[in-house]
């Protein structure tokens, strides 16, 4: 009998995680969930995240140094930028309309204001997230750029945070290695090309626990996720969210339609094992190594193509978070009544789209940028901690949404980027058994 398809195993998981969830909290087992299950979903996030930095070097390393030709890198880099900020207003464009359209902060009563003041304006992670927010405005202008060049290689590769470093180091090891000449190269690129094998031969082995991690990671993200009446009392803003993101997932299947004419239902299919994962893990960062697994071996794209836009995507690539903002920083003034000109929410399009670059990929990243976002339009500073309280009930949820959201754009930009290039091929998947007659 045929195997059930990952995604449908991972879909089932979901399932399950959620109703075991909701079972656990009607028998008050939430402590149970925390030791005995959401360790499970904790390790498969670690294994996610041990194999993204090696698998960014080797594969970014790989793809430059079969490139042969550097003016193609810088092609392709151009494309790629270019395109990102493209889909990235979109988004926040798609946000705005829908926010002022539906008013949704017209209809939250000052008691659901009150209750959602009291419960979190002085919890720690609404602090922390506004702390946060200061320490980034403070730095320079050039700062970010300061801050991908690394001082020491070794620190850069055990620090899953700077990411910008590892593609940076990655980058200038492949032009090096190109400019030195294929005699002298070949040595250092055999390793890479068999590192790179090697991890995403992990990633398979790590992806046949999936299902279960999952399972875990949803059951906990329920038993935790609050005061139901105080979800209840966000639906309207929620939906909101959800149906921008909904949008924006159209516009994507528009573009690889009309640019790669793939079918889209077929590119769903094939993507959504990280869909679900970057659902799962709220982390495009934790998802990039199944992320670069899909596209390359199941949608076509080119090693060199794959191997830069997904790990910048990860890292400056934020569609569904800036979308968010654009909602949460309309919606906030709506319902504490903070006019909004026509300049202020060009201001938000502006800012969100430049506070998603330096955005960490990391869950709860999006409050961060958020309340720049709101800082930029001039919204009171005393009043900052009431607007994140007003949304930090339903971030949890809606930050699983926008960041499957993030790394299904990253997935369509490495798609047209590698059609653009000549670099989208028919699609030659691997399975984590093709070599286990030759070990036992």
């Amino acid at each position: 009998m045929k195997s059930l398809a990952l995604h449908w195993k991972i879909l089932i998981g979901m399932l399950a995680g959620v109703t075991f969830g909701f079972i656990m909290l009607e028998v008050d087992g939430a402590d149970f969930v925390a030791s005995w299950i959401k360790p499970l979903g904790t390790i498969f996030v670690k294994l996610l995240k041990l194999i993204a930095v090696p698998l960014i070097l080797a594969s970014l390393i790989k793809g430059i140094s079969d490139l042969k030709d550097i003016s193609k890198f810088a092609s392709i880099g151009l494309k790629t930028i270019v395109i990102y900020v493209l889909t990235t207003v979109i988004a926040i464009s798609i946000g705005l309309i829908l926010v002022n359209t539906l008013n949704p902060g017209d209809g939250v009563s000052t008691e659901t204001i009150a209750k959602l003041t009291e419960t979190y304006a002085d919890n720690s992670s609404v602090q922390g997230k506004i702390a946060e927010a200061s320490r980034q405005q403070a730095s320079r202008p050039l700062d970010f750029l300061v801050d991908m060049v690394p001082d020491n290689a070794f620190s850069a590769l055990s620090n899953n945070k700077l990411m910008l470093q590892v593609i940076f180091l990655a980058m200038f090891l492949g032009i090096s290695l190109l400019l030195v000449g294929e005699k002298s190269a070949k040595p250092l690129k055999d390793f890479f090309d068999s590192l790179n094998d090697v991890v995403l031969k992990m990633v398979d082995l790590i992806m046949l626990s999936a299902p279960y991690a999952v399972f875990a990671l949803l059951a906990n993200v329920v038993v935790s996720s609050g005061d139901p009446e105080l979800l209840y009392a966000l639906l309207f803003y929620s939906g909101v969210v959800v149906g921008g993101l909904f949008l924006m997932i159209c516009f994507y299947l528009v573009l690889v339609s009309v640019i790669t004419k793939r079918n889209p239902i077929w590119f769903l299919k094939q993507i959504s094992p990280a869909q679900l994962l970057a659902f799962s893990t709220s982390s495009s960062a934790a998802t990039l190594p199944v992320t670069m697994e899909r596209v390359e071996e199941h949608l076509g794209v080119d090693k060199e193509v794959s191997s830069f836009v997904l790990p910048v995507g990860a890292t400056i690539n934020m569609d569904g978070t800036s979308l968010y903002q654009a909602v949460a920083a309309v919606f906030i003034a709506q319902a504490l009544d903070f006019d909004l000109t026509f300049a202020d929410q060009l201001t938000i399009v502006l800012t969100a789209l430049l506070a998603s670059i330096g955005s960490a990929a990391v869950p709860g990243a999006g409050m961060v940028m958020l309340v720049i976002v709101l800082e930029s339009v001039g919204f009171p500073a005393d009043k900052l901690a009431i607007g994140l309280a007003l949304i930090f009930a339903v971030d949890r949820p809606l930050d699983m949404c926008r960041t499957m959201v993030n790394v299904t754009g990253d997935a369509t930009v490495s798609m047209i980027v590698a059609k653009f290039e000549g670099k989208l091929h028919k699609p030659k998947s691997k399975e984590w058994d093709d070599h286990l007659e030759e070990v036992i």
